[in-house]
């Protein structure tokens, strides 16, 4: 049974699925694809992507300067696609079961609450 991933770590791993992205990109990305509901401040994002490149989950792509500043790009690896299919996977079925026993306890009324 595989672990569960942090939350974090999957709007990291998501928003990196279409392009490469820098941390700014990855933070407002995440935002974007949870609809709000996950905000990604500079620190967890920077410390994850440090964690995550060390397991081989993401990749730098490239390095650029932009107005002086240096911006580091990452990408997902292989090993990245691979480990958020098998969480997307493991939430999908958790979801699956939680729903089938909702559903039952429609069937049987609320009086049994």
């Amino acid at each position: 049974m595989a672990k569960a991933m942090r939350e974090p770590t999957f709007w990291i791993l998501t928003a990196l699925v279409d392009q490469a992205r820098h941390g700014y990109g990855i933070i407002q990305q995440a935002a974007s694809l949870s609809d709000g509901q996950v905000t990604l401040q500079a620190g967890t994002l920077y410390a994850a992507l440090d964690r995550l490149h060390a397991e081989g989950l993401v990749a730098i792509d490239h390095d650029e300067t932009v107005d002086g500043r240096p911006r580091r790009y990452y990408r997902l690896t292989r090993g990245g696609v691979a480990a958020l299919q098998e969480e997307t996977t493991r939430l999908e079925r958790n979801a699956s079961t939680a729903s089938r026993q909702l559903a039952a306890r429609r069937h049987l009324g609320e009086a049994t609450a």
